[in-house]
């Protein structure tokens, strides 16, 4: 899967998502873009997924028509150790949900 990271993730998830192809926002060089110009950009350059802390992105974007789906990380933080125990149900997710969704992954 390829797997695009909010700027609110820290990079060092990647590293707990083995298998997938993973990039933060600016590392694809979209620092700063607003969310609907970013998911459209991910979704030109075959992103599956947008991985984000960002709780009014369902209410700020309409998925419809949409190939990428957006999974909103429910953490008490952005801090590593608080997200890494969504971990197993990020990677369940990621392995059963394609297409235009807006999915809550919490432990």
């Amino acid at each position: 899967m390829k797997l695009l990271l909010d700027e609110c993730l820290p990079r060092r998830l990647k590293n707990y998502l083995p298998g997938h192809e993973c990039l933060t926002v600016p590392e694809a060089g979209w620092a700063g873009k607003k969310n609907g110009e970013l998911l459209s950009l991910a979704e030109k350059s075959g992103f599956e997924f947008f991985l984000t802390l960002d709780r009014g992105m369902e209410y700020e974007q309409d998925l419809k028509g949409r190939q990428i789906t957006v999974v909103l990380l429910a953490a008490k933080s952005s801090r590593l150790a608080d997200l890494l125990p969504q971990v197993p149900a990020l990677i369940a997710v990621l392995s059963r949900v394609r297409g235009s969704h807006l999915l809550r992954v919490a432990y």
